[in-house]
């Protein structure tokens, strides 16, 4: 990164904020020595935290509030009451053009409302989607929706595959990305009636696009599409059972090297090993899942990671505002327009 960028920080959002706001501030200053960071929350519990950091103190500015948005508040509680919240402030500073990304580890329902209501939506999108990559066999894959949208239309899963395409070529750096749709079969006949005429849309339209048509589960690991559309209610609990399963699986395996003798010669010697898949699946390593379709760059971290998790997500916004990510999503949407031919509802914009 050349040119200094500005990044907000809710500091008070996620389960360990302020502390791991700092500390990962502090880690992503190291891979980023431009970035400069404001800090959103209260400058009692944030100030002493920065100066302990050697070197943070000068990219980092304190913009005091002591509004707190809480995991339990209702998004549309925190939308009427939190004006002066550490989150809405970071966004608010994003609508302004004082920062060029914003990034929270806090309430999920809430910071999609405020950064609805302040950002807006992109020309052309009807909803945003939450978006993120997760590991393959092949090597990484973009997934959307994650849970902003539960219930989705036809025309809402094709903007959310121009908006994933867009991510893949833009983050993950893929020339041609190929798009699937989640679905219980790869038949046609299959699936609900918003899917089945998303798939119609996308393969009848002039999208310069690579759809691949229906993927199941499955085909979600093995890598077989760059990006994966679906609405948020399968996606979420698609992500959620992918994360228990390595949580499972990584029990398991502490559990069988560590009861016999055999098991811990055998750590030993496959440590290396161990230590690479586990970093390969590391979820710190994929956390930061951004919501697409704002007319600005917001990335939700999870809210229980710690400060290299949030570092990541940091580096997640900080890629995203230096590819200009919210341009080329509007220059898409311009250029890539579905044709009118193939179908009248399937007007993108």
């Amino acid at each position: 990164m050349s040119a200094q960028l500005t990044i907000a920080l809710d500091a008070m959002g996620g389960d360990h904020a302020p502390a791991i706001v700092v500390e990962g501030a502090a880690l992503a200053l190291e891979r980023f020595p431009d970035a400069r960071f404001q800090f959103h929350g209260a400058e009692s519990q944030v100030k002493p935290l920065i100066d302990r950091v050697p070197g943070l103190a000068r990219a980092a500015t304190i913009h005091h509030t002591e509004a707190v948005v809480t995991n339990e508040d209702k998004p549309s509680s925190a939308l009427r009451q939190g004006r002066q919240s550490s989150m809405r402030l970071a966004i608010d500073a994003v609508r302004d053009g004082h920062a060029s990304a914003v990034i929270s580890a806090g309430n999920t329902g809430a910071l999609m409302a405020m950064a609805k209501f302040a950002l807006r939506t992109v020309p052309g999108i009807d909803r945003p989607a939450i978006a993120s990559y997760l590991p393959t066999l092949r090597g990484e894959s973009v997934m959307l929706d994650l849970g902003a949208n539960v219930d989705c239309d036809a025309k809402i899963l094709v903007q959310f595959a121009v908006m994933g395409e867009v991510f893949a070529r833009t983050v993950l750096g893929l020339a041609k990305p190929t798009i699937g749709l989640l679905n219980i079969g790869i038949e046609e006949l299959k699936g609900n009636e918003q899917v089945k005429q998303a798939a119609q849309m996308l393969r009848h339209s002039n999208l310069p696009i690579q759809f691949h048509g229906f993927i199941e589960g499955d085909d979600i690991a093995e890598g077989t599409v760059d990006v994966v559309v679906t609405d948020g209610f399968t996606g979420n609990i698609a992500l959620k059972t992918a994360e228990g399963t390595v949580k499972l699986f990584a029990g398991f395996l502490r559990e069988a090297l560590k009861n016999s003798v055999r098991g811990q010669i055998g750590y030993l010697i496959a440590k290396p090993a161990i230590e690479k898949m586990r970093e390969r699946i590391d979820p710190r390593r994929y956390n930061g899942a951004i919501l697409v379709g704002l007319n600005g760059i917001v990335v939700k971290s999870h809210g229980g990671t710690d400060a290299l998790g949030f570092a990541n997500a940091i580096g997640v916004g900080i890629d995203m505002a230096v590819h200009g990510f919210v341009d080329r999503i509007k220059d898409e949407l311009e250029r890539l327009k579905l044709d009118p031919q193939a179908d009248s509802q399937a007007a993108v914009v």
